[in-house]
Protein backbone atom coordinates (compact mmCIF):
# COMPACT_ATOMS: atom_id res chain seq x y z
CA UNK A 1 0.00 0.00 0.00
CA UNK A 2 1.35 3.73 -0.29
CA UNK A 3 0.26 6.44 1.66
CA UNK A 4 -1.44 9.60 0.45
CA UNK A 5 0.67 12.62 0.76
CA UNK A 6 0.89 16.29 -0.52
CA UNK A 7 3.59 15.25 -2.48
CA UNK A 8 2.33 14.42 -5.90
CA UNK A 9 5.40 12.47 -7.13
CA UNK A 10 5.98 10.88 -3.77
CA UNK A 11 5.07 7.08 -2.47
CA UNK A 12 5.15 6.27 0.77
CA UNK A 13 5.16 2.76 1.04
CA UNK A 14 2.88 1.20 3.61
CA UNK A 15 3.30 -2.49 4.56
CA UNK A 16 3.70 -3.96 8.29
CA UNK A 17 6.96 -5.59 7.87
CA UNK A 18 8.45 -2.52 6.15
CA UNK A 19 7.23 -0.82 9.56
CA UNK A 20 9.09 -3.36 11.71
CA UNK A 21 12.48 -3.31 9.67
CA UNK A 22 12.44 0.06 9.45
CA UNK A 23 12.48 0.24 13.76
CA UNK A 24 15.28 -2.07 13.72
CA UNK A 25 17.09 0.59 11.15
CA UNK A 26 15.99 3.46 14.19
CA UNK A 27 16.41 1.69 16.60
CA UNK A 28 20.00 3.28 18.41
CA UNK A 29 21.29 -0.07 19.83
CA UNK A 30 21.15 -2.14 16.20
CA UNK A 31 24.65 -3.01 15.65
CA UNK A 32 26.81 -2.27 12.52
CA UNK A 33 26.08 -5.69 11.06
CA UNK A 34 22.37 -5.68 11.51
CA UNK A 35 21.76 -2.47 10.12
CA UNK A 36 23.41 -3.83 6.73
CA UNK A 37 21.40 -6.73 6.92
CA UNK A 38 18.13 -5.11 8.14
CA UNK A 39 18.64 -1.99 5.33
CA UNK A 40 19.45 -4.48 3.06
CA UNK A 41 15.92 -6.86 3.52
CA UNK A 42 13.81 -3.52 3.88
CA UNK A 43 15.31 -2.42 0.35
CA UNK A 44 14.50 -5.67 -0.75
CA UNK A 45 10.69 -5.09 0.42
CA UNK A 46 10.65 -1.73 -1.42
CA UNK A 47 11.88 -3.34 -4.67
CA UNK A 48 8.24 -3.99 -6.20
CA UNK A 49 7.67 -0.43 -5.87
CA UNK A 50 10.57 0.71 -7.21
CA UNK A 51 10.91 -1.81 -10.36
CA UNK A 52 6.90 -1.00 -11.22
CA UNK A 53 8.35 1.53 -12.98
CA UNK A 54 10.45 -0.46 -15.10
CA UNK A 55 9.97 -0.62 -18.76
CA UNK A 56 9.75 -3.75 -20.45
CA UNK A 57 9.30 -4.96 -23.98
CA UNK A 58 6.85 -7.67 -25.73
CA UNK A 59 8.54 -10.92 -26.70
CA UNK A 60 6.96 -14.08 -27.63
CA UNK A 61 8.24 -16.92 -25.92
CA UNK A 62 7.91 -21.12 -26.08
CA UNK A 63 6.20 -22.82 -22.60
CA UNK A 64 6.29 -26.31 -22.45
CA UNK A 65 2.63 -26.17 -24.18
CA UNK A 66 2.06 -23.14 -26.22
CA UNK A 67 3.19 -19.73 -27.63
CA UNK A 68 2.77 -16.95 -25.44
CA UNK A 69 3.59 -13.14 -24.95
CA UNK A 70 6.05 -12.29 -22.22
CA UNK A 71 8.46 -9.26 -20.64
CA UNK A 72 11.98 -8.72 -21.61
CA UNK A 73 13.88 -5.84 -20.21
CA UNK A 74 14.83 -3.32 -23.23
CA UNK A 75 18.30 -3.49 -25.18
CA UNK A 76 19.95 -1.33 -22.40
CA UNK A 77 18.79 -2.32 -19.11
CA UNK A 78 18.53 0.25 -16.39
CA UNK A 79 21.29 1.76 -14.18
CA UNK A 80 21.42 1.39 -10.88
CA UNK A 81 22.75 5.11 -9.55
CA UNK A 82 24.33 4.38 -5.61
CA UNK A 83 24.80 7.98 -4.15
CA UNK A 84 27.93 7.21 -2.20
CA UNK A 85 28.62 5.86 0.38
CA UNK A 86 25.47 4.91 1.54
CA UNK A 87 23.23 4.27 -1.26
CA UNK A 88 25.55 1.33 -1.79
CA UNK A 89 23.82 -0.97 0.42
CA UNK A 90 20.29 -0.17 -1.27
CA UNK A 91 22.19 -0.85 -4.69
CA UNK A 92 22.85 -3.97 -3.86
CA UNK A 93 20.16 -5.43 -2.83
CA UNK A 94 18.37 -4.42 -5.75
CA UNK A 95 20.98 -5.51 -7.51
CA UNK A 96 20.17 -8.63 -6.41
CA UNK A 97 16.65 -8.95 -7.63
CA UNK A 98 17.40 -6.91 -11.02
CA UNK A 99 21.07 -8.32 -11.97
CA UNK A 100 21.19 -7.56 -15.39
CA UNK A 101 20.78 -3.66 -13.87
CA UNK A 102 24.17 -1.97 -14.84
CA UNK A 103 25.64 0.10 -11.38
CA UNK A 104 26.86 3.76 -11.39
CA UNK A 105 28.23 5.61 -8.32
CA UNK A 106 28.18 9.30 -7.89
CA UNK A 107 30.18 10.48 -5.06
CA UNK A 108 28.71 13.22 -2.78
CA UNK A 109 29.58 14.59 0.88
CA UNK A 110 28.11 17.61 3.34
CA UNK A 111 29.75 20.40 3.80
CA UNK A 112 30.44 20.02 7.92
CA UNK A 113 29.49 23.99 7.94
CA UNK A 114 27.09 24.84 5.07
CA UNK A 115 25.55 21.11 4.84
CA UNK A 116 25.44 21.85 1.26
CA UNK A 117 26.56 18.78 -0.94
CA UNK A 118 30.02 18.68 -2.32
CA UNK A 119 30.63 16.31 -5.27
CA UNK A 120 34.05 14.59 -5.09
CA UNK A 121 33.06 11.34 -7.59
CA UNK A 122 31.54 10.00 -10.85
CA UNK A 123 31.89 6.60 -12.60
CA UNK A 124 28.97 5.62 -15.00
CA UNK A 125 28.20 3.57 -18.08
CA UNK A 126 29.25 5.23 -21.23
CA UNK A 127 25.69 4.32 -22.46
CA UNK A 128 24.00 5.59 -19.36
CA UNK A 129 21.82 7.81 -21.56
CA UNK A 130 20.30 5.07 -23.26
CA UNK A 131 19.31 3.48 -19.83
CA UNK A 132 16.24 4.42 -17.24
CA UNK A 133 18.10 5.18 -13.87
CA UNK A 134 17.37 4.09 -10.41
CA UNK A 135 18.88 6.52 -8.09
CA UNK A 136 19.86 4.85 -4.14
CA UNK A 137 20.44 6.82 -1.20
CA UNK A 138 19.05 5.75 2.30
CA UNK A 139 17.87 9.35 3.44
CA UNK A 140 16.37 12.62 2.07
CA UNK A 141 17.16 15.39 3.85
CA UNK A 142 17.43 18.42 2.64
CA UNK A 143 17.63 17.38 -0.82
CA UNK A 144 21.12 18.41 -1.77
CA UNK A 145 22.75 15.48 -2.64
CA UNK A 146 19.99 13.79 -4.63
CA UNK A 147 19.26 17.45 -6.61
CA UNK A 148 22.59 17.61 -7.23
CA UNK A 149 23.08 13.62 -8.63
CA UNK A 150 19.84 14.19 -10.83
CA UNK A 151 21.30 17.65 -12.33
CA UNK A 152 24.53 15.51 -13.61
CA UNK A 153 22.33 12.28 -14.82
CA UNK A 154 20.03 14.58 -16.84
CA UNK A 155 23.07 16.43 -18.20
CA UNK A 156 24.32 13.47 -19.59
CA UNK A 157 21.34 12.86 -21.26
CA UNK A 158 19.22 10.58 -19.04
CA UNK A 159 15.42 11.41 -19.15
CA UNK A 160 14.04 8.58 -16.93
CA UNK A 161 14.77 8.56 -13.35
CA UNK A 162 12.96 7.11 -9.96
CA UNK A 163 14.58 7.91 -7.31
CA UNK A 164 14.55 5.36 -3.85
CA UNK A 165 15.15 6.24 -0.20
CA UNK A 166 14.28 5.27 3.29
CA UNK A 167 13.63 8.12 4.88
CA UNK A 168 12.84 11.55 3.69
CA UNK A 169 11.73 14.71 5.29
CA UNK A 170 9.58 16.97 4.25
CA UNK A 171 11.86 19.64 3.43
CA UNK A 172 14.15 17.56 1.15
CA UNK A 173 10.57 16.13 -0.66
CA UNK A 174 9.70 19.52 -1.50
CA UNK A 175 13.49 20.87 -2.78
CA UNK A 176 13.90 18.13 -4.77
CA UNK A 177 10.45 17.96 -5.93
CA UNK A 178 10.90 21.84 -6.97
CA UNK A 179 14.17 21.15 -8.67
CA UNK A 180 12.86 17.86 -10.23
CA UNK A 181 9.18 17.58 -10.84
CA UNK A 182 9.36 14.54 -12.94
CA UNK A 183 10.93 12.09 -10.93
CA UNK A 184 8.95 9.74 -8.91
CA UNK A 185 10.54 9.55 -4.44
CA UNK A 186 9.95 5.77 -3.19
CA UNK A 187 10.46 6.01 0.37
CA UNK A 188 9.78 3.72 3.54
CA UNK A 189 8.76 6.88 5.83
CA UNK A 190 8.20 10.71 5.32
CA UNK A 191 9.40 11.87 8.88
CA UNK A 192 8.65 15.30 10.99
CA UNK A 193 11.19 17.68 9.87
CA UNK A 194 15.24 18.55 9.66
CA UNK A 195 17.46 19.45 13.27
CA UNK A 196 19.10 22.62 12.72
CA UNK A 197 21.80 20.24 11.72
CA UNK A 198 19.90 18.91 9.03
CA UNK A 199 19.63 15.70 10.07
CA UNK A 200 16.04 14.27 9.81
CA UNK A 201 14.14 13.76 12.86
CA UNK A 202 13.03 11.31 14.30
CA UNK A 203 15.00 9.48 11.94
CA UNK A 204 18.11 6.98 11.94
CA UNK A 205 21.14 8.69 12.35
CA UNK A 206 23.82 9.13 9.56
CA UNK A 207 23.24 5.62 7.91
CA UNK A 208 26.70 5.73 6.43
CA UNK A 209 28.19 5.65 10.02
CA UNK A 210 25.68 3.14 10.75
CA UNK A 211 26.53 0.79 7.86
CA UNK A 212 30.00 1.05 8.17
CA UNK A 213 30.52 1.38 11.80
CA UNK A 214 32.74 4.51 11.43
Amino acid sequence: MTRSTDFEMLEVLENPVIEVKLAKLRHKDTSAQDFRRTLFELTGLMSAAVFRHIKTEIIEIETPLETMQGAALPEYAPCIVSILRAGNGMADALSVILPEAAIGHIGLQRHHKTHAAEFYYEKLPADISARQVIMTDPMLATGGSAIVTADRLKAKGVTDIVFCCLVAAPEGVTAFSAAHRDIPIITAALDRELNDQCYILPGLGDAGDRIYNT
